[in-house]
């Protein structure tokens, strides 16, 4: 059973009884999705690079919270951005109707929309941002498109030590333009060494809203 939790920053998460696992970190959903994938992702690498099109990829929509904050940041910045994100298992619209990472109705059907539009399609969300959503998993997945961000977003490794395989890095490190990078609140030590062995220069950060380390693969 998955259910609504709040967080200390007042965003929700959620919570998986059958995993006993969190979808956000319980300091504060928003605040770790900002720290971790726009900060330390999208905009460090907008801060080395041009593009007139940022592709992302993102492993676990969830709750889309990363999907919404990147759509927000796409319309603010006029940059086209394209999301492609993998989701074996999409939340039900009972749990993401009543989220409350919205200030205003827009935001609110922004949230739906991101939630609602059709699987396994490519579609414009707002004018810069598309989404492409598919119940893949990473390494089921196949597309003949490389990009420029990796959003590691799977629950932790202890939980889904499958997804954090080194197979599954390699793999990333091939999707990966060169210059490209993956962020992930992850910073254990096993998930670093198979990221260097996949090939990834790895820096080790601040974590988000008081996590000692979180971690930033560049190719």
């Amino acid at each position: 059973m998955i259910k609504i939790i709040t967080t200390e920053d007042g965003s929700h998460s959620l919570f998986d009884e059958e995993l006993n696992e969190t979808y956000h970190s319980t300091k504060g959903a928003r605040g770790e999705s900002l720290h971790v994938f726009i900060r330390e992702g999208l905009e460090h690498w907008l801060f080395g690079n041009q593009a007139e099109e940022i592709k992302v990829l993102e492993i676990g929509l969830g709750t889309g919270l990363n999907a919404f904050l990147t759509a927000q940041f796409a319309a603010r910045h006029s940059q086209k951005i394209h999301f492609t994100s993998l989701e074996p298992f999409p939340i039900e619209k009972e749990i993401y109707q009543n989220l409350n990472f919205f200030q205003s109705e827009k935001e609110k059907g922004l949230l739906l929309e991101i939630h609602e539009t059709e699987w396994e399609k490519e579609l414009s969300i707002t004018l810069p941002f598309s989404l492409y959503k598919t119940t893949s998993r990473l390494e089921d997945f196949t597309t003949s498109n490389s990009f420029h961000i990796i959003y590691f977003d799977a629950f932790a490794p202890s939980k889904q030590p499958e997804v954090w395989s080194l197979e599954n890095l390699k793999k990333c490190f091939s999707l990966l333009d060169k210059g490209g990078i993956l962020t992930t609140y992850c910073a254990q030590g096993q998930f670093k060494r198979n990221l260097v062995e996949a090939g990834f220069k790895v820096e080790t950060l601040q974590g988000a809203m008081g996590k000692k380390e979180m971690v930033r693969g560049i190719k």
